[in-house]
């Protein structure tokens, strides 16, 4: 007598729903697949593979990516590793900036630089129509203030081509987010926060009752010395590591928030995946609250 496969378990956080796809609010950020400082290929490219498929199994439905990683390293394992892609999978990408051969990530928002990206990621993972395009803004050091008019006008012209479906923003102020959402139907925006940087706390709550999902990248970035002994002596008393709690936070902090943690391996995948399940108490949520503020 046969047996189908056994399903994943549910993945923390349920689904949430960008435009008329609906991902899993606990997604994965390709990333780190590629090399040292995200240029060259992985050192070990079966295990990458491995982990992307890792992803898939666990009931995943969202990916990151950006063909600057790598460049375009990425984006072929993704598709070396899940193409054809199962109709529930859906990949977000990002467009807006390159990387030079020092390794630093000049920005690239011309409408032949958006359009040659468009191209790249295209081709490199293997899809006639991108599910989801944010436009990457500012530079790597944060958000910039100016105008997006232009460079989301030239997406606009390739969703409207039939190139992509979904438009989002990343790395913007809140004001940027105001003006994309005055040229087009925005559905995710995806910026630094986490328990120590708390500046976009207004806008969540915002795109939250607007529902368009918030993708915060870097969950523990950027923590000072004393903020990070916080995080611990929580995770300490919760006999959890200061990830799970992190992960663990956020997904709680609101539900239009959706998380792409990254790894390159699997057992810290599943850690990852188990650890964002971790039950907060409203003691556990005030106590670390405090830390942003």
């Amino acid at each position: 007598m046969s047996t189908s496969p056994a399903s994943p378990a549910p993945l923390p956080g349920g689904t949430w729903t960008l435009g008329d796809l609906t991902v899993t609010r606990f997604g994965y950020g390709a990333m780190q697949l590629a090399g040292p400082w995200v240029m060259g290929p992985p050192a070990d490219h079966d295990g990458a593979l491995a982990v992307l498929r890792e992803a898939v199994a666990l009931g995943i439905t969202h990916i990151d990516t950006a063909d600057a990683y790598g460049p375009h390293v990425t984006n072929r394992l993704i598709r070396e590793a899940l193409h054809p892609y199962a109709d529930s999978l859906h990949i977000v990408t990002k467009v807006g900036a390159v990387r030079d051969e020092r390794g630093g990530w000049p920005p690239a928002r011309r409408p032949d630089d958006l359009r040659r990206a468009v191209d790249h990621n295209l081709e490199n993972l293997g899809l006639e129509t991108l599910d989801l395009v944010n436009l990457r803004l500012g530079d790597a050091q944060g958000p910039r203030p100016g105008s997006l008019a232009e460079a989301l006008g030239t997406l606009v012209e390739l969703q409207q081509q039939g190139l992509i479906r979904h438009l989002g923003v990343s790395n913007a102020t809140a004001e940027q987010v105001a003006e994309a959402r005055s040229i087009a139907p925005i559905v995710c925006v995806q910026n630094m926060y986490n328990l120590a940087h708390r500046q976009d706390d207004e806008l969540i709550d915002e795109l939250a009752e607007q529902g368009v999902a918030y993708v915060p990248f870097f969950p523990l970035g950027g923590f000072s010395p004393l903020q990070s002994s916080a995080l611990t002596a929580v995770a300490s008393r919760l006999d959890a590591t200061p990830m799970s709690v992190a992960l663990a936070w956020l997904l709680q902090r609101s539900p239009n928030i959706l998380l792409i943690p990254g790894t390159s391996s699997v057992a810290h995948l599943r850690e990852n995946v188990a650890g964002a399940a971790l039950p907060l108490s409203e003691e556990d949520l005030a106590e670390l609250d405090g830390i942003g503020r």
